[in-house]
């Protein structure tokens, strides 16, 4: 009787959650050129993603963030714009904790039937990568792990690490090449899905935002929630 109840509860609790969003990452339909401005005819085509503010504790600014992916036959694109009056970043070496700047994110587990392994990559304003696989549950992080053959840049409408003035924002465009996901699928056809969330930490403590795609339903400030990743559906 007691197991029946607590399947009960799970699963009332599970109905009361809401759908994760989906996305449908189109085909790029000329060339991507990877500057850090996403102002090429093939990104105009693309679908946007304006990322929430989940946690009213936080302190920091609510900035918007509008994302944006594509695929081909050699890469998946993503686009970030980050509305950002003061931008922020001190880690220059690959690897370095991104996360503490001004960073996006995007989390991506080719292989939706399992929830245990995904991909990382944190990238800052300066364009630094920190890239690893992580295994969960207990938050398993392999940073040895590298991503091979990434192309990476960010455009600064601004002044880094000019606390005093007032900027307007920042924009990063990332390629990653399929091969990197070869160890849990290869690259997509039409009509594949994958999982992913995509984050951005914005702000400086002690007044630091997060804000994400798919909401991770977690009390605190933690993006690193599997089963809520939102759907990529790729398309033509």
């Amino acid at each position: 009787m007691r197991l029946v109840l607590l399947l009960a509860s799970l699963a009332a609790t599970l109905c009361a959650q809401p759908p994760v969003p989906r996305y449908e990452v189109k085909r790029a339909s000329s060339s991507i050129v990877i500057d850090g401005k996403p102002d090429e005819k093939a990104w105009a085509a693309a679908g946007t993603i304006e990322l929430i503010f989940p946690w009213d504790s936080q302190t920091g600014a609510k900035q918007k963030t509008i994302a944006r992916l594509l695929w081909d036959d050699n890469n998946l694109y993503v686009s970030y714009e980050c509305e950002d009056a003061d931008i922020v970043a001190t880690h220059t070496e690959h690897d370095d904790p991104t996360y503490l700047d001004d960073a996006v994110e995007i989390f991506i587990n080719p292989l939706p039937s399992q929830t245990s392994v995904y991909y990382g990559l944190e990238m800052n304003v300066r364009a630094v990568l920190y890239d690893y696989v992580m295994y969960q549950p207990g938050g398993h992080l392999f940073r040895q792990f590298d991503l091979r053959g990434v192309q990476l840049a960010t455009y600064i409408d601004g002044t880094l690490n000019a606390r005093g003035d007032k900027d307007k924002g920042w924009s990063l465009e990332v390629a990653i090449p399929w091969a990197n996901f070869d160890g849990l699928a290869g690259r997509p056809e039409p009509g594949t899905v994958w999982l992913a969330n995509i984050n951005r930490w914005d702000g400086v403590e002690p007044n630091r935002r997060m804000s994400n795609w798919s909401d991770p339903l977690q009390p605190n400030p933690n993006p690193h929630v599997p089963a809520r990743f939102g759907q990529l559906a790729f398309v033509k």
